[in-house]
């Protein structure tokens, strides 16, 4: 037999025990908020994201310059250390290992991928189709403008990074193949 304090306790037993729901004014808030959260929690993995893919093009652009300028110097040095008549290199490997000396000489260390570009580089080549240089493909809009070390002033302003190259002497910028650099004179005043 139940007491009647055992009747009362299940009258005011919570409505989950009983497994009934309340109808309230506050029903969906909980729902709302969590909802509200996960929003909040997108935009900041998106700003995140963002950030972070901003970061790491800047990192790829500083890597271009310093393989565009390993491979200048080293450009610059097989033509300055030849034997004889100077010359540029015909392919990219002669870079790697020199051999028009008794002892093979090394200008560079290693092929370096293009950091931009997927991997392939453009070859500027010479009249007597040896290399003098070489630029990204990218067509992409840099985001680095300005402050170029003084090697690539002429970077300043331009438009791609096609438009940056990297050649073992700047004379051959007039007579290379490939993109010209803009310049920085209106076309008003050009003769």
């Amino acid at each position: 037999m139940r007491s009647p304090a055992g009747a009362s306790s299940l009258a005011t037993a919570s409505p989950l025990a009983t497994g009934k729901r309340r109808c309230g004014k506050e029903g969906g808030f909980t729902y709302l908020g969590v909802l509200f959260l996960i929003v909040l929690m997108g935009m900041g993995l998106a700003s995140a994201g963002e950030l972070w893919s901003t970061a790491s093009r800047r990192d790829r652009e500083r890597q271009l310059l310093w393989v565009g300028t390993q491979y200048a110097q080293a450009l610059r040095s097989y033509y300055r250390s030849s034997p004889g008549l100077a010359q540029y290199p015909k392919d990219l490997e002669d870079l790697l290992q020199d051999e028009r000396f008794p002892s093979p000489k090394h200008h560079l260390r290693q092929l370096y991928p293009d950091p931009i570009g997927g991997g392939e580089w453009t070859l500027m080549r010479g009249f007597d189709g040896r290399i003098t240089g070489l630029y990204s493909p990218s067509t992409d809009t840099p985001i680095k403008q300005t402050d170029f070390p003084s090697q690539w002033s002429d970077f300043v302003g331009m438009a791609s990074y096609k438009d940056w190259q990297f050649v073992a002497e700047k004379a051959f910028l007039d007579g290379a193949s490939g993109p010209k650099p803009q310049s920085l004179t209106p076309q008003a005043l050009a003769p």
